[in-house]
């Protein structure tokens, strides 16, 4: 077991970063958000328009990290077994035998997800949570790791299925890729142009063993009680909110928790701070939040009541913090 510290983990996220932005022009914000959320084990929730790049985000992370990758197109007439496998004859043994369906692999790219039926979002909720599926009478672990990157098309709505609040929490953090910038789209013109193709891979960098190191090294990341107690005091003012008719769960507090902490290992820190948490604040806790039906129709969004208990909880004072670690 390969062991990664502060400066080593930072050194290969550094390398994970220049990799990925060798297919995948700007959006640096995007790629940071995915790294940290795959860092730290989580399966991700895009939710933006098409065409803006969301399929080679995610097939640029996997090939930057040396893991294999699967594509899957959700429709209204998928079934379990599309995605899961099933049972069939093997006629050399006069047996049935299980074969893997796409999702057997490391990254898993759920595209127009909430165009699923029920049954199928259930199939995918159990792997999601339990790393695990279930054919007949049979249990198959999948391959470790093993991390779903959802897309969500917010401009149709005809034939889909909405995803239940219960699968919503289920992804460790939201986010949207967003527009590039106009000099942005020019290198991409431009990219195009001098490749000849329309195909891009981004170079390996890492494998699935350092990976998983990096994965682990997360737990090694110490938090002080004072920016524990911001993590509390956050997720409880999005639930004191009046506007907010659920506000965030605990697993929103335990996906700030770990989230926060991975951000700081990939900076090179091994301790967390506040900018840490505030962060990633929004995409952590804006998705489990359910706003009432009349601020919704004004507009409000889990995202406003996140700024709002940003602006009101107070942050934990420099002091707080080692004097050792100050220079973070």
């Amino acid at each position: 077991m390969v062991e990664v510290g502060a400066a080593a983990a930072r050194a290969l996220a550094e390398k994970i970063r220049s990799s990925v932005q060798t297919a995948v022009v700007g959006r640096p914000q995007a790629v940071e958000t995915i790294l940290t959320g795959l860092v730290a084990d989580g399966h991700l929730l895009i939710e933006d328009l098409p065409g803006l790049g969301k399929t080679l985000l995610a097939r640029s992370f996997a090939l930057a990290l040396g893991l294999n990758f699967q594509r899957i197109q959700f429709t209204a007439d998928l079934l379990p077994h599309d995605i899961l496998g099933g049972e069939v004859l093997d006629p050399s043994k006069g047996s049935f035998t299980f074969r893997q369906g796409p999702l057997f692999t490391n990254v898993l790219l759920a595209d127009e997800i909430n165009r699923a039926p029920p049954k199928v979002q259930s199939a995918l909720l159990e792997a999601m949570q339990e790393y695990q599926v279930t054919s007949e009478r049979t249990t198959y672990a999948l391959p470790r790791p093993f991390l779903v990157l959802a897309t969500e098309n917010p401009i149709e709505l005809e034939g889909t299925y909405p995803l239940p609040e219960a699968q919503v929490d289920r992804f460790l953090l939201r986010l949207k890729v967003g527009y590039p910038e106009a000099d942005e789209e020019r290198t991409i013109l431009e990219r195009r142009q001098a490749r000849g193709t329309d195909r891009v891979d981004a170079p390996q960098v890492a494998d699935p063993e350092s990976f998983l190191s990096l994965q682990r090294a997360v737990e090694s990341v110490e938090l002080e009680p004072s920016v524990l107690g911001y993590i509390v005091d956050l997720v409880r003012a999005t639930r004191d909110d009046p506007r907010a008719e659920v506000g965030s769960s605990p697993r929103g507090s335990l996906a700030l928790q770990k989230l926060s902490r991975t951000r700081a290992l990939l900076l090179g820190r091994d301790f967390v701070v506040p900018d840490d948490v505030k962060t990633l604040a929004e995409p952590a806790l804006a998705h489990r939040i359910v706003v009432k039906p009349e601020p919704w129709i004004r507009g409000v969004r889990g995202e406003a009541i996140v700024r709002t208990a940003l602006e009101r909880t107070p942050v934990p004072k420099a002091r707080e913090v080692p004097v050792a670690r100050k220079g973070f």
